[in-house]
């Protein structure tokens, strides 16, 4: 049920869905339309705030939703099975949907990261990543060559730069932190052997932090040697260095910590609770405030959790208390608040209106609650907090207000700020190409901030240094090498001088120096790494990492549907490449161009098969190939499976499905026997199985062909001995013209010779089978009766002397020829009771006979002689009525030695 407010929760209504509500969505730009995503996985759209409901998509992956805000109309990203296609909201439908990748997508990889969109695909052991920069073209993303990366974590987007954990082969409980170019292509090791942890349903944590605020300022937990070491950033990765311990303790004492070998260390872990504090806090209103739990020495130590803060952005910190504390900033950080983190009850709670240096104490309730946790009023500037727990763990949530507006007199004024630099650790002030002037509140100054306050007061560029600089792709920094200062390597895979991808003929590169300039670094003149002298002509490159894909990316279509071939070339020059394309029906074409031109390669398919599509890229330099398979089949109608109703115990049976349409291909069969949930998988449409336990046994099957997949399930009697309750009926030639030979009217004619050929037993007793092909022919399964197990070959005995005694009561009778209206009457007439009736008076009139089967004993004349036709009469004598009808059929006390033998009685009829 959904509950929905137009005036700001002043008032609700109830909105009534027709599917299971998991996650709602709101649009980032048209407040009026909602996204909706069901536990069935689908997609629903309202337009008018939820009264409404629009289907958009099924086989949608949860959390992997995303409306993209920078194209209007905005267009929505979704993510059914292993594909990543989008469409805009007003038209979704399958024809509408693009793909944006070419090719299938590892389950749940999609990711949408401001300017970003991440993808990955794995084939065999290996795993490739793609990015796309401002909704453009994917491309693979450039890892060092050697790194292969088992996972891959983005940690940021900001600023038109990636900055991502990538765990590389050989490491099991650390990551390395690369950073890339604006593009999020090229990327550079910037951090090594930084601490995660594993989370329940797969879930990893990296210890990397950004510090909210002050652009370029991160913290890392790295781990070497088994010893966790807590470093800072103050230029987004391009150096790291030890964060400084305190001079002096809570308390104002003296600390015993003391520089190399000892610093200050914090746990960088989020909070499972969303609405308290992780172990550190940092927000953008409050430039500069850092708090975080841990604990002094030459390493992080797991369960000390003291709590320190900086009030500028790492250099210095203090100790302002023994145990962790959840933290909330109010009023642009001018009040600090801080709860304890325990699992006792609490009625108190401590602030600070002096950046830490000071804590006041306030019972915020006159009965202690288990706090759950701590919420503030929409806004930086607001100066109103809620706690929210409950006394008892059986008691309802209890909700506190905290209002600290009474704490402060007046609005603050341009003389309450004093002002303060960015610097780092040594003593720098130009950071990132600036200098960054902040201000704050004076310590006595006892005033409101206030919507209207803004922390940076002021920016200057400054000239830029060999600190400005990062390590290109394909160098790195060798820390061995003292003597080098930060001289960047080229790595032994990489050749500086090799032209990039995208380089093409009749352009010109230049050579890498093996330095980048640091992404969102803003020095003006002075040193400049990036600039090389080596101008270099684009060579002619040969086609590489060609790709051959399908709009929509069904890879089985159906006769007649139209497809859109899409050709991809990672690597190579394209303006002079000759793309010649084989679609395997006789159709071959010549393109130029055609990965520049992004001309489609359109086509249809009439008939069935599988076509081996191929695309060859040729140039001067060389060539490269991919092919691709489609298979075009007609969608799976139905399947019917046929097997026998009873068995004996490890009686070889077979099991046949019957497809239609019966010219479909390339269909696999799934065949599932009693409870094993393992199927068995074959490409033909029968199986040969036994059944070793007597009872009931349920046997299904589906077949699949890409297109669609069918089921039919039927379930087989198996009894410990079956030698003599299968009873082989055949027909009149005249019945094989009029058998089309499908199941549906195999299983009509059964079900009616069961019913009208033997009246008076039990109909669940006798089944008869028609068998597929031609001659018709049948068979009479005898089922013993439920429960009487020990009786079943009396049974049994009964019904083969009743049809001995019928063959031999009708031999004598005059041959009349075959009526060819009764055989037509059972090949089109539906079963209703008048049909039943009309067959009925076929099977008592001109055309039933018996006639002998190979091998069985002999009521008629020989097969080589002339074959008789007779007919009995409507009404059947008093003594075969008996026979038929009467007690002595199922009496069980009946002794079976006067019934004589019929188990090799082979009864012809029609």
């Amino acid at each position: 049920m959904l509950f929905i407010s137009t005036d700001e929760g002043a008032s609700f209504q109830r909105q009534p869905l027709s599917f299971t509500l998991e996650t709602l969505l709101f649009h980032p730009t048209e407040e009026d339309k909602l996204l909706a995503y069901s536990k069935e996985a689908k997609l629903y759209v309202s337009t008018d705030l939820g009264r409404k409901w629009t289907l958009l998509q099924e086989r949608v992956t949860k959390d992997r939703v995303y409306c993209l805000q920078q194209v209007n109309p905005s267009p929505l990203c979704v993510f059914p099975g292993h594909l990543y296609v989008t469409c805009l909201i007003q038209n979704c439908s399958d024809k509408m949907v693009t793909a944006q990748f070419l090719g299938k997508i590892d389950h749940n990889s999609l990711s949408v990261q401001n300017d970003y969109i991440f993808v990955k695909v794995t084939t065999g052991n290996r795993t490739k990543h793609y990015i796309s920069y401002r909704r453009n073209e994917f491309v693979q993303m450039r890892f060092p060559k050697y790194a292969l990366p088992k996972d891959v974590q983005v940690v940021s987007t900001d600023e038109n730069q990636v900055l991502l954990a990538l765990q590389e082969w050989y490491q099991t409980d650390t990551y390395n932190l690369y950073e890339s170019d604006p593009q999020g292509v090229y990327y550079s090791i910037i951090l090594e052997n930084v601490r995660s942890t594993k989370q329940p349903e797969e879930n990893v944590l990296i210890d990397v932090l950004e510090v909210r605020g002050i652009k370029g300022v991160f913290l890392a937990n790295q781990k070497e040697d088994g010893k966790v070491t807590t470093l800072i950033t103050f230029n987004k990765g391009r150096d790291w260095e030890p964060l400084a311990p305190p001079t002096t303790d809570m308390n104002g004492k003296p600390v015993t910590c003391k520089q190399p070998d000892c610093h200050l260390h914090l746990h960088l872990r989020w909070a499972d609770n969303p609405y308290v504090s992780g172990t550190v806090h940092t927000k953008d209103s409050a430039p500069g405030l850092i708090m975080g739990a841990g604990n002094l020495g030459s390493q992080l130590v797991e369960y000390k959790e003291e709590m320190y803060i900086t009030s500028d952005s790492g250099r210095t910190w203090r100790q302002v208390f023994e145990e962790e504390h959840h933290i909330l900033y109010l009023d642009h950080g001018g009040v600090i608040v801080a709860i304890k983190d325990t699992s006792i009850p609490l009625k108190i709670l401590k602030f600070s209106v002096d950046e830490g240096h000071t804590w006041s104490v306030h019972n915020f309730t006159s009965t202690s609650v288990f706090v759950d946790g701590l919420l503030s009023e929409p806004g930086d500037e607001t100066l109103v907090m809620t706690v929210f727990g409950h006394i008892s763990y059986r008691s309802d949530w209890e909700l506190v207000k905290v209002d600290f507006r009474q704490s402060f007199p007046r609005q603050c004024t341009e003389d309450d700020y004093d002002s303060w630099k960015l610097t780092n650790l040594q003593g720098e002030h130009c950071i990132m190409g600036q200098e960054r002037t902040y201000r704050k509140r004076k310590e006595s100054s006892l005033c409101i901030k206030g919507k209207s306050y803004t922390s940076a007061l002021t920016a200057k560029p400054c000239q830029c240094t060999e600190k400005d600089f990062n390590c290109d792709y394909g160098f790195e920094r060798a820390p061995s090498l003292k003597a080098e200062g930060d001289h960047c390597f080229p790595d032994f895979w990489h050749d500086p001088d090799a032209p990039p991808d995208n380089c093409h003929l009749g352009h010109t590169y230049e050579s890498s120096t093996g330095y980048r300039k640091v992404v969102s670094n803003v020095c003006e003149g002075g040193t400049n790494k990036e600039q090389s002298a080596k101008q270099h002509s684009c060579p002619l490159l040969p086609p590489r990492g060609l790709q051959l894909g399908i709009k929509g990316q069904m890879l089985t279509v159906a006769p007649g549907d139209d497809i859109t071939f899409v050709v991809h070339q990672e690597q190579g020059d394209t303006s002079s490449t000759r793309y010649q394309v084989d679609l395997w029906d006789g159709v071959r074409a010549i393109y130029e161009n055609l990965t520049v031109t992004d001309e489609p390669i359109q086509h249809r398919y009439e008939k069935p098969g599988v076509y081996r599509v191929s695309v060859q890229a040729e140039n001067s330099a060389g060539q490269d190939r991919a092919t691709l398979y489609i298979q075009v089949t007609t969608p799976l109608q139905e399947v019917h499976l046929e097997v026998v109703p009873i068995a004996g115990r490890n009686q070889l049976v077979n099991l046949t499905a019957v497809v239609l349409p019966a010219d479909a291909n390339l269909t696999v069969f799934y065949w599932w026997i009693g409870d094993d949930l393992q199927p068995k998988l074959t490409l033909e449409n029968s199986l040969l199985t036994r059944f070793p336990e007597e009872g009931e046994v349920s046997v299904t099957v589906q077949a699949s062909n890409g297109r669609s997949t069918v089921q039919d399930s039927k379930t087989v009697r198996v009894y410990g001995e079956m030698e003599s309750s299968v009873i082989p009926l055949s027909f009149s030639p005249n019945l094989d013209r009029f058998n089309p030979n499908i199941p549906e009217w195999r299983e009509d004619v059964g079900r009616v010779v069961t019913k009208i050929l033997v009246t008076g037993v039990p109909q669940d007793s006798l089944v008869t089978m028609v068998k597929p092909g031609l001659p018709t022919t049948a068979q009479l399964y005898v089922l013993p009766p439920e429960g009487v197990p020990a009786k079943r070959s009396v049974f049994v005995d009964k019904v083969h002397t009743l049809f001995h005694t019928y063959t031999q009561t009708h031999t004598s009778t005059q041959k009349i020829p075959v009526q060819q209206g009764c055989v037509y009457a059972v090949n089109r007439c539906a079963f209703t009771v008048e049909a039943l009736r009309l067959l009925n008076t076929c099977l008592t009139r001109p055309w039933l006979r018996f006639r002998k089967l190979p091998g069985r004993n002999v009521y008629a004349q020989m097969h080589n002689e002339k074959e008789q036709e007779m007919t009995s009469p409507v009404n059947h004598s008093d003594d075969t009525q008996n026979i038929i009808q009467g007690e002595e059929f199922i009496d069980d006390d009946l002794d079976s030695q006067t019934l004589g033998n019929g188990g090799g009685t082979s009864t012809s009829l029609l």
